[in-house]
């Protein structure tokens, strides 16, 4: 029977970035039934890498562990199960990574065919694209010269177009994270552009697989419900039905959990505006989703709605803006905050002194972050008297030794410190690259798409969309609250929480533990609150959206990452302790929800 006359199609979720667990592949083929696996590898510092690494070697620049640790010692067990498997491996060089996995095969001796997405990469037009500007700042477009990659993220219907087409194993560059999920389930319900609810759901449900095991305990936080078991966590799957809803279980007997909290956490990830999450094939709406526990590990998602594509992708373009040079270093004792501070304060002062001897200029920028004093938490910090810190030292400059001048000076003055210093053993680190991302906007029409099936070059053409204004969108919020009798408890209490990065914007998803709290939760957490807990690393706005499917409230903090990612000298350039911070903020609740809790 075909996955189409089936009530459902078993997609595996098995990686969520570059440097995942090979543990995942094997489980989700000893479980069984798998239509299809995907695999997601990238995110905007991971394409920086592959770059580099193509920079170097022009047979480099895809994620070879798909190749060398997920595939090879597992592809007679994958020919045997019939599953697909679906995979943005390719990075910046899905061709080689495409050869690399054929050439496995045929040592193999089977016969599986491949399929290769293409299209993505700029590199080769960039000059087409220089007069655009920044989606997110409106700032010009970099040097060309400085450029290291520009790839547009593509959708899931070549993916469908390839499947159709007989590929076993689907391999592309640069596309949505969720895309590998999506084509899975374009193919096999038949569905078409116009389907706009069913492409948003298998989007979400693709969203929720994207990031692995971040769906079945990872990074939960309640934690300690999970912690025991983590080692032979479960990774997600999903059973996608035909009207676009679809149910998160993970197989059985593994470890880790799949609760409304789980996936809900995972559903708030990284979605910016939930009522416009906008992907190439779809802009979903997930303000109204419904999440309902069905089973011990089984939780239903439905209610995701969805709008036209636009008639562009989003591009993210990576490039080289100056050297930066950083250290950790340890202080022990009395004071060591201050102690540490007072040593990071003199190295950079000798440091300056140094380059105004040699006339050049500045640091572009000079961190001293001090873990261990809760500096975190900015003004709303508990306690500065810890006896055990860590010291994170770093600069940036547009000159290499310039900005490693910083870590000479560091390391010689470690006679000369106050007491409690440790840290000195091994090297000196390196200077290394700034890399900065860029996101623009490019016409869908002015990008061809093709495929290579087992070496024959197959044009896809270009694909369309139409224009999309966020600004015309209803927005809903929670009933207003009032009340006399009325005490604070900290939100954690209340909620659960996950954090993520989008570039230099930071976004935090808040899910309420019941129903009911949502309301006193949006009273509380204004715009307002959110930018003063943040103060210390906010230079832009916040954004607050209501989610009146879950009472989720998802928050979006703009220019708070120092950069984000490569480009950022802090402990936390991906927001990923962000929630965490928050979830310390005191919320007003009358006293009989309190005394309930």
């Amino acid at each position: 029977m075909s996955a189409a006359d089936r009530q459902f199609v078993r997609i595996g979720g098995a990686s969520g970035y570059w440097g995942e667990s090979d543990m995942a592949l094997p489980q989700l083929l000893a479980a069984g039934g798998m239509d299809y696996i995907v695999f997601d590898y990238l995110a905007e510092i991971t394409m920086s890498i592959m770059a580099r690494a193509r920079a170097a070697d022009p047979d480099q620049g895809y994620a070879g562990d798909f190749v060398s640790a997920v595939l090879k010692p597992n592809l007679q067990a994958i020919a045997a199960s019939g599953a697909k498997l679906i995979s943005n491996a390719g990075g910046v060089n899905p061709q080689a990574c495409g050869a690399a996995v054929r050439a496995l095969i045929e040592a193999a001796g089977l016969d599986l065919r491949v399929a290769v997405v293409s299209g993505d990469d700029l590199m080769p037009r960039l000059g087409e694209f220089s007069g655009s500007t920044s989606m997110d700042t409106g700032a010009a477009f970099p040097e060309l010269a400085k450029v290291a990659s520009a790839n547009a993220y593509l959708g899931a219907f070549p993916i469908a177009e390839a499947l159709r087409r007989g590929a076993d194993i689907v391999i592309t560059g640069r596309c949505v994270d969720s895309a590998v999920t999506l084509g899975a389930c374009i193919h096999a319900f038949g569905w078409t552009r116009d389907d706009h609810d069913l492409l948003a759901g298998a989007s979400l449900a693709g969203h929720i697989l994207e990031c692995g095991p971040q769906a079945t305990g990872g990074n939960f936080t309640d934690w300690r419900a999970v912690a025991s078991t983590l080692g032979d966590v479960g990774y997600p799957i999903a059973e996608v039905r035909p009207d676009g809803s679809f149910e998160i279980t993970k197989p059985e007997g593994s470890g880790g959990a799949v609760t409304v909290g789980t996936v809900g956490e995972q559903m708030l990830y990284e979605i910016g505006d939930p009522k416009a999450y906008v992907l190439p094939d779809v802009v979903c709406d997930f303000s109204a989703v419904r999440l309902e526990q069905t089973g011990a590990a089984r939780v239903l998602v439905s209610g995701a709605r969805g709008r036209p594509a636009t008639d562009t992708y989003k591009v993210s373009l990576t490039w080289n803006d100056g050297w930066r040079a950083g250290a950790l270093w340890f202080y022990v004792g009395e004071e060591a905050a201050d102690k540490a501070r007072s040593f990071a304060e003199t190295a950079v002062g000798r440091a300056r002194r140094k380059l105004q001897a040699m006339k050049a200029p500045d640091f572009d920028e000079v961190l001293i972050e001090v873990l261990g004093d809760e500096s975190h938490y900015g003004s709303f910090a508990q306690r500065r008297d810890s006896r055990e810190v860590v010291l994170k030292l770093a600069a940036k400059h547009q000159n290499r030794l310039a900005a490693g001048l910083l870590l000479k000076e560091t390391t010689g003055l470690g006679l000369a410190a106050p007491p409690g210093l440790t840290g000195f053993a091994g090297g000196r680190p390196k200077p290394s690259p700034v890399v900065r991302l860029f996101s623009f906007l490019a016409p869908k029409p002015l990008l061809p798409i093709s495929l290579d099936m087992d070496g024959e070059q197959i044009p896809l053409g270009c694909e369309n969309g139409q224009p999309f204004d966020r600004a015309s969108l209803a927005r809903e919020a929670p009933p207003p609250v009032q009340g006399d009798d009325l005490v604070e408890v900290a939100l954690v209490r209340l909620a659960q929480g996950r954090s993520g990065d989008k570039g230099n914007n930071a976004n935090i998803g808040i899910l309420p533990r019941r129903p009911e709290y949502a309301p006193w939760i949006w009273r509380s957490l204004t715009e307002e609150v959110v930018a003063a807990r943040f103060a210390h690393f906010l230079t832009g706005p916040v954004e607050r959206f209501y989610m009146p499917g879950t009472g989720a409230i998802n928050f979006l903090l703009r220019d708070v990452l120092g950069g984000g990612g490569v480009a950022s000298l802090r402990n936390d350039p991906q927001g990923k302790t962000y929630a965490q911070v928050l979830l310390q903020t005191p919320v007003a609740v009358p006293r009989s929800i309190a005394e309930a809790l």
